[in-house]
């Protein structure tokens, strides 16, 4: 379990902005619902998610995703596939990618190059320490 007293998820993190009605809101976090797993390690109350898109469903269509975890960069994924289930796909799973590198820069014991150094050398001890 990872100790957050109440998890972040999609349903409750997720806003829709340009280019979406809050009728889409309902199916729009059902797709992105496999990033609930993913957001379980932070606060609710200090993560927040927006999807927006410009030109919907038009040849020049861009769907953004932005992520706002407190105590870490904002997060910005897009996507230009013309399909706007697939965009709205290729953002989450972006995003889930980004969210997974950030956890792994920040904790060192999964980061294998910081694993590898080991700890620091110490001076051999004499008979009289």
């Amino acid at each position: 379990m990872s100790g957050v007293t109440n998890p972040a998820t999609v349903a409750e993190c997720l806003r829709v902005g340009t280019g979406f009605a809050q009728g889409d809101r309902a199916w729009i976090a059902d797709q992105f619902g496999t990033l609930d797993a993913r957001l379980a390690g932070f606060h609710a109350d200090a993560t927040e998610l927006e999807v927006s898109v410009k030109n919907r469903e038009t040849r020049g269509q861009k769907v953004t995703l932005e992520c706002w975890i407190a105590g870490r960069q904002k997060i910005v994924t897009t996507s230009a596939e013309e399909d706007l289930h697939a965009a709205l796909n290729d953002v989450r799973d972006d995003l889930r990618r980004r969210l997974n590198d950030t956890k792994t820069r920040q904790e060192p014991r999964h980061n294998k190059h910081l694993r590898d150094t080991g700890p620091p050398p110490q001076a051999p001890q004499t008979a009289d320490d």
